[in-house]
């Protein structure tokens, strides 16, 4: 890569003071949303549909889950090591940007392969290098709510990162909805909408180069990318605990939703896809409204650990509640909660991650390490999710009662997994 004018400061800035910029702050959102529906339609919704054009009958959801469980392994990957390569990077463009350009257009053409892919082995390819470019974008994306925001201001603007994560969930439940019928468009359309939002915010974001490139400290370095020393480093561990333990729970609802909604209530797949884009809305309704309120009160009182632990809590009851609901109706009322809670908990529970980040010069690895404990809950889930929904059935995996009493059990796990962090009020 090309080196910058000398006259750039060669060392990563720190958090800055003040207030962060307002275009920064909010292309940073768009471009949360962009790749948020580029990612997140196929694992909610379109990769059970194509899924189904290649799998008919009832084999579809073992291979659905089997596909999405082996790419978050990409994931896994590919987060913490993008995080790491954009932390040492030293182009004339700034650290985060040119990673998140490049994924942008490899992430489109990936979307590309999975919707004209005429075999499994191919589909799952193409979700593979889907997964890492997404990452590619991720990893550096996040890593800018450390370099961008001041500490004051963090859990308003991650606040941003949950809302944007669930309305990307629900444009792609609507997009599913309207290009059910034409598999390229409904891949390829939230790729181009992420490469596009992105691109927006790689345009505005202040990326200050550096000029020498950190000391890598050669292969057992880079090994110790998927590594924080949680010895060392207690509070980074217990939160990290925590979060793989909620995403795991919640996994356990996003995997297997779709054909919750076809197989425990009766719907046809196009009136599932319906009725999961209304359940998303109801969601994201509730998580608007309690992401923006529960960060500002955080940040406004200083206080982390009880909005966090009390909105796991509330997760987890939405979770078990599931194992018992059987109507539409009582599917949206616990959409509802759980937007409740997921709102407070993403806003928040990313503002403590950023706090106990152990090495402010490493951002992006440290919270690529982070992710995992978001991704690898994705291959997880879909193994836990198979022995749960097979418990007393004999053979049938029909069993969501089960399912969704352990992502309930789970949670609560995750909730008392923050009470032990002691840097974080």
């Amino acid at each position: 890569m090309t080196s910058p004018d000398p006259a750039v400061a060669s060392a990563p800035p720190s958090a800055p003071a003040g207030r962060a910029r307002p275009v920064v702050v909010v292309t940073m959102a768009i471009a949360q949303f962009g790749l948020f529906v580029g990612l997140l339609a196929p694992v909610t919704v379109s990769l059970a549909l194509k899924t189904q054009t290649l799998v008919p009958g009832d084999d579809a959801a073992a291979v659905n889950g089997n596909v999405l469980a082996a790419a978050a392994l990409f994931a896994l990957v590919g987060n913490p090591v993008f995080g790491r390569l954009s932390d040492l990077t030293t182009s004339r463009y700034g650290r985060r940007r040119p990673w998140m350009a490049g994924g942008a257009v490899v992430f489109v053409g990936a979307m590309l392969i999975v919707a004209l892919a005429g075999s499994v082995p191919v589909m799952l390819i193409g979700w593979c290098l889907a997964q890492l470019a997404g990452n590619a974008i991720l990893a550096p994306l996040l890593a800018t709510i450390a370099d961008q925001v001041p500490p004051q201001q963090r859990a308003s603007v991650s606040a941003n990162v949950g809302v944007m994560q669930n309305v990307g969930i629900l444009a792609a439940a609507y997009i599913a909805a309207w290009f059910v019928d034409n598999m390229v468009a409904l891949f390829v359309v939230p790729g181009v909408l992420a490469l596009v939002l992105v691109g927006v915010f790689c345009a505005v974001v202040p990326d200050k180069p550096i000029t020498e490139r950190p000391e890598t400290g050669g292969w057992l370095a880079l090994l110790r990318t998927f590594w924080v020393n949680p010895v060392r480093y207690p509070d980074f561990g217990w939160a990290w605990l925590s979060r793989f333990l909620v995403f795991l729970a919640y996994f356990l609802f996003i995997s297997f939703r779709i054909f919750y909604l076809q197989e425990r209530i009766g719907l046809e797949p196009a009136h599932a896809a319906s009725t999961l884009g209304l359940g998303a809305l109801v969601f994201t309704i509730g998580l608007v409204i309690t992401a923006k309120a529960g960060g500002w009160l955080s940040d406004r009182t200083g206080r982390r650990k009880v909005f966090v632990v009390v909105s796991i809590l509330l997760l987890a009851i939405a979770f078990a509640l599931l194992g018992v609901v059987t109507t539409i109706p009582g599917f949206l009322l616990v959409e509802a909660v759980m937007g409740i809670g997921y709102g407070v908990y993403w806003s928040v529970d990313t503002a403590l991650t950023v706090d106990v980040l152990p090495d402010r010069e490493n951002t992006a690895k440290d919270l690529g390490v982070m992710n995992i404990a978001n991704a690898l809950p994705q291959s997880l889930a879909a193994a836990l999710g198979g022995i749960l929904l097979v418990i007393g059935t004999g053979g049938p995996a029909t069993n969501y009662t089960a399912l969704f009493v352990g992502a309930g059990v789970i949670g609560v796990l995750g909730a008392l997994a923050i009470l032990p962090i002691r840097s974080v009020r």
